[in-house]
């Protein structure tokens, strides 16, 4: 193979245009196509910018023309020659205005034929797409995402550096904590027995940054869980991380809308209506079913607790005294897309998700038809008209049962809907803060309340009496960003007092001893004097695509992982050494 000694590079394949005619150039990139036309023959050259034709003519230049007929799709070339004007001109190139014709070309290195196409339609299955992953970025969608995914993380540097927070980076090997996911542990061959944690994020290490004054702080941190993966979730993600001292919920929020405004008008030329709306936790759920809500559109939940009143189906017809509830959905102009056998698909997805199943009623051409006809009459007809506002050609859709169970189900079933029968600009942003969410929620498996964020949140001051007797009252200081039904940001106010920690981690029901073990560095720390302080933490694999308009997480990262958090391209993780393990002290003992 040849070298690149006297050649150095002028131009990427992508910059070339019209105004360029008559200079000599020089490009280094792939083989993308190449095309023999008998006296001509044509190689697409490729970078990460794009594409430049190169034209060896036979007459003119013979050795380097058959030389040019040796090359195959994604050889790795360098090229010298003149910029002309094409004379058949490919308008789908953004340098199919010219072409390059050549007068010396070095073969830098030979390629076998790759198992995947380079093209954006490529349709590889991820498996494939994952295994050759350096293959599946030299697409032009992935080196775009690339390029982007940088952009964005430079915009937020950039806003938070002119904002007087400084970048500080905090330690992978830390402490194992009780809460949230399970830690990647990792051992210690010095310390024998012992192990470190991979960080879930950075959170007690920033706090403890307020505590030492440095008052603002941020960092793109990477973060480890160990969680049974589901859509769009990754065993290793990427957040930024913010924290502000003397601040409340207000400054924070009020800071991070600066921040998200100055984003999409850098990035997305958007410019955000300010102050963002503000939704409850419990508007949310009873409205949409989630406390990620899309506001793109409508389809709100419908409580139909009197329905009752207006039929003789035992199902609908609740007592005073039940704890159960009827919801419904109109899901508007809908009704003649959906036929029996489209209704049967759609109650059999309900059950998919944990549903008994659904109640469904259309009014089409001034015909109504349901599911439970036999139970129909003029008064609950006249009911769901009132409470749903239902109209010619809407179809609704109710359900029966644990008040937020069903909230949970609707606002997938929701989502669902949306998904096969919206379709939404690109350029189409709901953005909406969450709040008052409640502080704690109480485990069935584990017999106790947890905290629904994460122990260090401070709960709103009036709640504070109520965490004795009725905890399950109290509201947390926390917030969600929340963008076209994705949460891409969250945080809250922390606690800044030994006493009150220590009560949130007695309710929490954890010893003495463990309160020691575990958080025992943290607690001395907070009777050092600690600010009030909060911050938040962003999603930027998320968020990234959410900006861009990609569908999966994995589209957005460099090296995703499986759904089984394992890496087809490196055949990570894999099994390692009895030396290994005795340096660890460690014996593997699989279960039978």
């Amino acid at each position: 193979m040849e070298s690149l000694k006297g050649l150095k590079r002028t131009h990427y394949c992508g910059d070339l245009r019209l105004d360029d005619q008559g200079k000599e150039v020089v490009l280094m990139g792939w083989v993308n196509k190449t095309r023999d036309l008998g006296a001509l023959s044509f190689v697409d050259l490729r970078d990460k910018t794009g594409i430049t034709q190169l034209v060896f003519n036979k007459e003119d230049r013979e050795s380097l023309y058959q030389k040019s007929k040796e090359v195959h799709q994604e050889y790795v070339l360098a090229a010298r020659g003149i910029v002309r004007e094409r004379s058949a001109k490919n308008p789908d190139l953004a340098t199919g205005d010219i072409e390059v014709e050549c007068s010396e070309l070095r073969i830098l290195d030979v390629a076998k034929t790759p198992p995947i196409y380079i093209k954006d339609d490529d349709n590889a299955s991820e498996e494939i797409r994952l295994k050759y992953r350096y293959l599946d970025l030299r697409k032009p969608r992935m080196q775009d995402m690339l390029i982007k995914r940088a952009e964005i993380t430079r915009l937020f540097r950039e806003f938070l550096h002119d904002q007087d927070f400084i970048e500080v980076e905090t330690p992978f090997l830390g402490k194992p904590t009780p809460e949230g996911a399970r830690d990647y542990l990792v051992p210690s061959r010095v310390n024998p027995g012992y192990f470190y944690a991979l960080p879930q994020s950075p959170q007690l290490l920033k706090q403890l940054l307020m505590i030492a004054g440095t008052d603002r702080y941020y960092q793109v941190a990477r973060c480890f869980r160990d969680e049974d993966l589901r859509a769009n979730r990754q065993p290793e993600f990427t957040q930024v991380d913010i924290e502000m001292s003397f601040v409340d919920m207000d400054d924070v929020m009020a800071m991070n809308e600066e921040l998200l405004a100055y984003l999409f008008k850098e990035f997305k030329g958007i410019e955000l209506k300010r102050p963002f709306p503000k939704m409850s936790y419990d508007e949310a759920m009873a409205k949409y079913g989630s406390d990620k809500p899309d506001l793109r559109y409508g389809y709100e939940i419908h409580d139909l607790s009197g329905i009752g009143q207006t039929t003789e189906f035992d199902l609908l017809n609740l007592s005073p005294e039940s704890e159960d509830a009827v919801l419904g959905i109109n899901f508007n102009g809908l009704a003649e897309k959906y036929t029996r056998k489209k209704l049967d698909k759609l109650a059999s997805y309900a059950k998919g998700i944990g549903a008994s199943g659904l109640l469904w009623l259309k009014k089409d051409k001034g015909e109504i038809s349901s599911s439970f006809n036999k139970f129909l009459t003029e008064d609950l007809i006249a009911y769901l008209e009132e409470e749903m506002g239902l109209e010619d050609g809407d179809l609704a859709i109710l359900m029966v049962g644990n008040r937020s169970k069903i909230q949970e189900y609707l606002g997938m079933v929701r989502v669902h809907m949306a998904g096969e029968n919206l379709t939404f600009d690109p350029d189409d942003f709901a953005l909406t803060w969450i709040v008052d969410f409640p502080m704690f929620e109480y485990s069935e498996e584990e017999g106790r309340y947890v905290a629904m964020h994460h122990p260090f949140t401070h709960p709103v001051e009036e709640d504070i009496p109520l965490l004795e007797n009725e905890p399950e009252k109290v509201r947390a200081k926390a917030y969600d960003i929340v963008i076209n039904g994705d949460e891409c940001g969250g945080g809250s106010i922390r606690i800044n007092n030994a006493d009150l920690q220590n009560k949130i981690f007695n309710l929490l029901q954890l010893s003495q001893e463990d309160i020691e073990n575990r958080f025992g560095f943290f607690t001395e720390a907070l009777q050092y004097g600690t600010p009030p302080h909060g911050g938040i933490a962003y999603g930027l694999d998320r968020l990234v695509m959410t900006l861009i308009g990609r569908d999966s997480i994995k589209d957005v990262i460099a090296f995703p992982k499986t759904q089984t958090a394992s890496d087809l391209m490196t055949q990570a993780p894999t099994s390692v050494t009895k030396d290994q393990l005795d340096e660890l002290h460690l014996r593997v003992q699989l279960d039978q």
